[in-house]
């Protein structure tokens, strides 16, 4: 599934899914620009990461929560690549807690992050899409957005609503030739999990009965940027070992 020629923006692309997408997509032949918030030193490893597989890569600060940043982002890396055929939304946050006691803050900074971010992203790079009628489009969205978790109403809501995001954008884009689709994955092994054990509830839980790792979902997020996944759009496909069966 080559990918040569081909450029892809990644937001928090520094570490975990993020950056496991990087290195799928690098390995398959695009050039990859990264877009996060997080430390420098991050961004200079995982650039070297990528580079080390023969491709151009470059890092970019930019709050997704910011429409202006957005678009001055979007600006730079299609002035520096040219283009941008592939658009991973995977910045994300969570801020748990029961709603009882849920300020307002940690509603409203998930989605603006979650969902806001992602719409934010999409809107800067949809007259590239529309202009060159191709591209993808793939949104990071989570089995909490399908069948809700307790403690997260902030981060469920979010990813709910990047799902109805995902299928409103398929809709409007698929006559030019652009797909939009959204991962949803369960308990991967990432820095947003790292606080959760693997105790014996969790892993009954899950059918497979393990956590996934990053590269269980950079791989499908692979297969949805790929020529192979040109006729399908609006979909979400899980990556959670069985967990919403």
């Amino acid at each position: 599934m080559s990918l040569e020629g081909k450029t892809a923006l990644i937001t928090g692309g520094y570490r975990g899914i993020g950056k496991a997408a990087a290195l799928r997509l690098a390995q398959d032949g695009a050039d990859i620009a990264l877009i996060d918030v997080a430390e420098p030193e991050k961004a200079a490893e995982t650039l070297a990461e990528i580079r080390a597989l023969g491709v151009k890569a470059e890092a970019y600060q930019c709050n997704v929560t910011d429409s202006e940043q957005c678009k001055a982002a979007v600006k730079a890396v299609t002035a520096e690549f040219g283009k941008i055929d592939i658009l991973v939304n995977n910045a994300g946050i969570t801020r748990d807690g029961l709603v009882l006691s849920m300020k307002d803050e940690a509603f409203e900074s998930v989605l603006d992050v979650n969902l806001k971010g992602a719409f934010f992203m999409i809107r800067a790079c949809y007259s590239g899409f529309v202009r060159r009628r191709s591209g993808r489009i793939i949104n990071m969205a989570s089995v909490s957005g399908m069948m809700g978790n307790a403690g997260q109403a902030n981060y469920s809501a979010s990813k709910a609503g990047l799902i109805g995001l995902t299928k409103s954008v398929a809709r409007e884009l698929a006559s030019r030739g652009v797909t939009v689709n959204a991962v949803a994955p369960g308990f991967i092994e990432t820095d947003m999990t790292k606080n959760i054990s693997e105790d014996n509830a969790l892993r009954q839980s899950i059918p497979m009965g393990r956590m996934g790792k990053p590269e269980d979902v950079a791989n499908v997020i692979g297969f949805l940027a790929s020529d192979s996944a040109a006729y399908i759009t609006g979909e979400v496909i899980r990556v959670d070992g069985g967990l919403a069966i």
